[in-house]
């Protein structure tokens, strides 16, 4: 069996989390790396953290184009920090 998908709308909502959980992440890891080494593990996992998100952000991005072609845009995945939470 098939599983769903993500209609446009649930894209669109899912995008805004990800785009504010990947900020909080990005300022804790400056927070954490300008008190400790950037290579040592209380920074690192959080920039893993981050990354993993960005990489979870281009992967949903690029499935929303292929299941909503004509309604998909850059702006869902990543919107303008302005329009952020």
């Amino acid at each position: 069996m098939t599983k769903p998908r993500f209609t446009i709308d649930q894209h669109e909502h899912i995008d805004m989390r990800l785009a504010t959980i990947r900020d909080e992440l990005l300022n804790l890891y400056v927070d954490v790396s300008r008190a400790y080494p950037k290579a040592g593990p209380e920074a690192r996992h959080l920039g893993r953290a981050y990354e993993s998100v960005d990489k979870a952000r281009c992967e949903l991005e690029s499935a929303m184009f292929r299941e909503h072609p004509e309604q998909g845009s850059t702006s869902v995945y990543y919107p303008p920090s302005e329009t952020r939470r």
